[in-house]
């Protein structure tokens, strides 16, 4: 196997993370947002507000994976960027991106992006408003 044929092969494993990974992070917010609506069916069946509540649990962790992904993501974009260049003939099929880690944004800097929050944000507050209004609720006895 010549230099092209290695360098080509490399380029497609880290491409394969990368397309793992987008797929990981698009059905987070899938099930984000199925589970949050579940959970709201049963609040809407029963009125307790404590089943609302619970949808705060996955509602986070989803968001935070989210990020997560998105992070490993960009850090595997910048080691494939590497390997597009050249910059890593010594050390083909390398996938560590450890190098690259102060070239991309934290985690808690992509957890608040726009692409992050602006989908995680809104499903977060809709949790917590309803859970707020059918506590208020329950406590009037309404």
């Amino acid at each position: 196997m010549d230099r092209d044929e290695k360098l080509t092969k490399h380029i497609e494993l880290v491409q394969g993370v990368i397309n793992r990974l987008a797929g990981n992070s698009f059905l987070l917010k899938g099930w984000s947002v199925t589970l949050v609506a579940g959970l709201f069916a049963l609040v809407a069946a029963g009125g307790n507000w404590a089943f609302a509540a619970l949808g705060l649990l996955p509602s986070l962790s989803f968001w935070w994976l989210d990020a997560y992904y998105l992070r490993q993501e960009r850090l595997f974009r910048k080691l494939h960027d590497a390997v597009r260049r050249g910059e890593l003939d010594n050390d083909l099929y390398c996938m560590n991106t450890t190098k690259y880690d102060g070239e991309v944004a934290g985690l808690a800097q992509v957890a608040f992006s726009k692409r992050v929050i602006g989908l995680h944000g809104p499903v977060i507050l809709a949790v917590i408003v309803v859970t707020a209004v059918l506590a208020v609720c329950a406590a009037k006895g309404v």
